[in-house]
């Protein structure tokens, strides 16, 4: 079976091969030769999702999942949530947006926050959504060097360390991307 992850975001990428079958072709957006970056205006992490897998599916024909993933602040109402990629601004670094969230939290005592990922897969015309969730609280500064984007500043539930402190085998065992590509894949693995 081939199928495309809609996105070209390499660590994400190398996170899902390692749960995915090996019977699954996974192809990029480089392979199937899209360069072009693909539409993400929904105003929840489902609709950016299946907004990116539709896009996909309809201009080059393939089966194709997508995900959507951010982080949710409890003091903050759930910022950045869907703006969790450009939360300091539209071209922002990880650095710019883990600044932002740690100067909003600064006077904050609640730091409780969760991880989200939802997964849209589409194949032939019919769309499946996967969620995956990890609750946890924000650091008062950054930790570790391993892992991306907010990794640095969250503590999962249970663990002392943020996922940028744990090996990246723990943190793909247990993160929100984790747990929604393991319900993809037993739906995959069911499909075939």
């Amino acid at each position: 079976m081939k199928i495309v992850f809609a996105t070209n975001n390499k660590h994400k990428i190398e996170e899902v091969k390692k749960i995915l079958p090996p019977d699954i072709e996974l192809l990029t957006l480089f392979d199937i030769g899209c360069e072009e970056d693909l539409p993400e205006t929904g105003n929840t992490f489902e609709q950016n999702a299946a907004q990116k897998a539709r896009y996909i599916h309809d201009k080059y024909g393939y089966d194709c999942f997508a995900d959507d993933s951010g982080l949710e602040a409890e003091a903050l109402h759930g910022r950045p949530g869907v703006y969790s990629a450009r939360y300091a601004g539209t071209n922002s670094t990880s650095t710019a947006n883990v600044t932002k969230l740690l100067s909003e939290l600064n006077m904050e005592e609640n730091r409780k926050a969760k991880f989200r990922t939802v997964i849209a897969l589409m194949i032939g015309e019919e769309t499946s959504y996967f969620e995956g969730e990890i609750k946890g609280e924000i650091t008062l500064r950054e930790r570790g060097s391993n892992g991306f984007g907010y990794d640095p500043v969250f503590v999962p539930e249970g663990f002392h360390v943020t996922f940028a402190e744990m090996a990246p085998e723990l943190k793909n065992k247990i993160s929100h991307r984790s747990i929604a590509v393991q319900k993809l894949a037993e739906f995959l693995t069911a499909e075939k």
